[in-house]
């Protein structure tokens, strides 16, 4: 009975470690990544150019809820997608993750990591 527990285990295990596995073909992250437990969340934070200390962060009962919201967001913007596919990524992750992993979307680059703008004076000259 154990064996065929762990089967089932490995199975499902397996299809979670695919669902992110094209995700990081596409964003050029070590598909390794995609098969090793908490490797592969840095991963993914990676995709979404979120610091990798960001999984420490996940282990804080509410703050997790909300900073996986926004590492779902920075994949789906990084995809060229909206708020509809953050919601499904948040809700409906495995589903969501074969779609981007898979379909037709294009890596863009790490939303997460572009800087914000610089401030600009008042009269709009940016020169000292």
């Amino acid at each position: 009975m154990a064996v065929a527990w762990l089967i089932v285990f490995v199975l499902f295990y397996l299809v979670g470690a695919f669902s992110i596995y094209g995700m990081f073909q596409k964003a050029d992250v070590p598909t390794w990544y995609a098969f090793v437990p908490i490797v592969n969340v840095i991963g993914v934070l990676r995709v979404a150019g979120r610091p990798w200390w960001w999984i420490l962060l996940m282990i804080v009962p509410i703050v997790d809820i909300i900073i996986w919201f926004v590492v779902v967001n920075d994949v789906s913007v990084s995809f060229g997608h909206g708020i509809g596919f953050t919601l499904g990524l948040f809700f409906l992750s495995l589903i969501f993750f074969y779609i981007v992993s898979y379909g037709d979307s294009q890596y863009h680059g790490a939303i997460g990591a572009i800087p914000a703008a610089p401030d600009v004076p008042p009269g709009g000259d940016l020169a000292p």
